[in-house]
């Protein structure tokens, strides 16, 4: 058998393209970043054609990396960004931009959805609550304002399975990715025909539903061409990036608990059965396992409000990283340790993309409360993180009621940041287990997922010999009655200027 896996994790700000061999060690890695757009507020989108790009240009660039054949690659497997809407006629190609998770256009549409099925009923049907967030009311934007694209379109797709029918000619998807539509019964694992009849959906526009772990073709003669893989390579279908990250971080087992700070950020753990929350706060996926799910709580804007930090108030950090050849994200720590926990009681709540979970508020606005003539640049740059912190804490404490939670993995790019993880653990009051491979965890869930899909691994408990914990952050007893009191500041905040966050979307 050929020895090694490629992987490619389509994410929100560009390709990532691993190459693990069977014993799970990382061999090469290759990042293609794009663009995304922002044609008006709330409004998020890709062009897919940059991820056809991507996934060529690593691909070649990992082959060449690695010096090996294209013949000794057994599989590619793949992670992708979720909850998206890209429609595509009957050659695959696409017919607008995709309208990415991030996307909050649809809220029209989703209140018709909600108004036509009843929240609870589409909660207890899909595992999610209804949402602008999800597929079906972005797909039905597009109904409502671009009708002439929508009567062309063939297929909905998300990232991965975009490319997958760019190597294969197949329009699939799999149960993690189509647990993110709002158009998926969760427990039976079929497309629903009861919301599918209430939203006049024709179920031919979804793809066919499989496994995570299956082989749902292979590399065609004119993707070989192009990708440089060899013609007849395996295609395993791979799973939303959610799910993946679940499988990287260890998650394999019921009851384990992990966080990925990334883009946006989510807590999640692994279930024998959905967890249904009462207030309908939380949601659920079906794992690459599809004998799990994955309950699990999402915000829009983690290191995405980092991002927008450094963008805009860190212009001199970003001059002198460059001059001294450091990132720009060594000398923001830097500024974040001198000042203290708590930043000087200077909260910001993170909601540059309104919010999912828990708020579930699309009108949720960025704010920094707390501001006196003595708050400094320092505080600034503490209270973004720590507000990430704080409204990860909500999620966390969601679940920690239903299932007690002792600790807690945590990947994703933010988890290089060993300023930003203590003052996670020290909100949390949790210890947190950082294994080897952070920003590759959720490539090696989509690398493991190829695995077993091909038979070279007997099932994905494999992950807990290929991606072992190295490091451990404990919390800072001293800090607990701060940050105790600092929340609850933050969740009244919330609260407070919540009818002005409607009032200033309605201007």
């Amino acid at each position: 058998m050929s020895k090694y896996i490629l992987a490619h994790d389509l994410g929100t700000s560009g390709n990532k393209a691993t190459l693990y061999d069977t014993n799970g060690k990382l061999c090469a890695s290759s990042l293609y970043e794009y663009p995304t757009y922002y044609p008006n507020p709330n409004w998020v989108e890709q062009d897919s054609t940059d991820w056809w790009k991507a996934v060529c240009v690593s691909t070649k660039d990992l082959i060449d990396k690695s010096k090996i054949s294209n013949n000794d690659i057994a599989c590619v497997s793949f992670s992708g960004q979720m909850m998206g809407c890209l429609l595509v006629d009957k050659k695959g190609e696409a017919l607008r931009n995709m309208i990415i998770w991030a996307d909050m256009r649809s809220i029209k549409q989703a209140e018709l959805i909600e108004h036509l099925l009843g929240m609870e009923k589409v909660y207890k049907i899909t595992g999610h609550r209804v949402s602008p967030s999800y597929s079906a009311a972005k797909l039905l934007w597009i109904r409502d304002n671009q009708p002439e694209i929508y009567k062309k379109a063939h297929k909905i797709l998300h990232a991965k399975d975009f490319i997958i029918h760019k190597l294969t000619g197949k329009f699939v998807t799999d149960y993690s990715d189509a647990s993110g539509t709002n158009l998926f019964d969760i427990r039976s694992k079929k497309w629903s025909s009861e919301i599918l009849k209430a939203l006049d959906i024709d179920q031919d526009l979804l793809p066919e539903l499989h496994k995570s772990s299956d082989i749902v073709g292979n590399v065609t003669l004119s993707a070989a061409s192009q990708t440089g893989l060899l013609q007849g390579t395996p295609v395993v279908v791979g799973g939303g990036d959610g799910s993946c990250a679940c499988v990287g971080a260890g998650v394999v087992q019921e009851g384990r608990t992990y966080n990925v700070l990334g883009s946006s950020s989510w807590i999640s753990l692994a279930s024998k059965e959905p967890i249904f929350d009462s207030e309908m706060r939380t949601f659920n996926w079906v794992h690459l396992d599809p004998e799990f799910y994955t309950p699990c709580g999402t915000m829009q804007t983690a290191a995405y409000s980092l991002s927008w930090l450094k963008d805009t108030l860190c212009a001199e950090e970003v001059v002198a990283a460059k001059r001294q050849n450091k990132s720009p994200y060594e000398l923001i720590d830097e500024k974040v340790m001198k000042s203290p926990a708590g930043a000087n009681k200077l909260l910001f709540l993170p909601y540059l993309l309104g919010e999912r979970c828990p708020r579930w508020n699309p009108d949720a606005k960025g704010s920094f409360i707390g501001m006196t003539i003595r708050t400094t640049k320092e505080d600034i740059l503490r209270s973004v993180l720590e507000g990430v912190g704080y409204n990860l804490k909500v999620i966390l404490d969601i679940f920690d009621k239903a299932n007690p939670i002792d600790e807690i993995s945590i990947i994703g790019g933010g988890a290089k940041g060993k300023v930003w993880l203590q003052i996670l653990s020290d909100i949390w009051q949790k210890p947190l287990l950082v294994p080897e491979y952070i920003e590759e965890a959720t490539s090696m869930g989509a690398a493991i997922c190829g695995g077993v899909g091909i038979g070279a691994f007997e099932d994905f408990r494999v992950i807990n010999k290929f991606n072992a914990i190295k490091s451990k952050v404990t919390p800072n007893p001293e800090n607990k009655e701060l940050y105790s009191k600092l929340y609850s500041a933050f969740n009244d905040s919330y609260l407070a200027l919540e009818e002005v966050f409607s009032k200033l979307s309605n201007i």
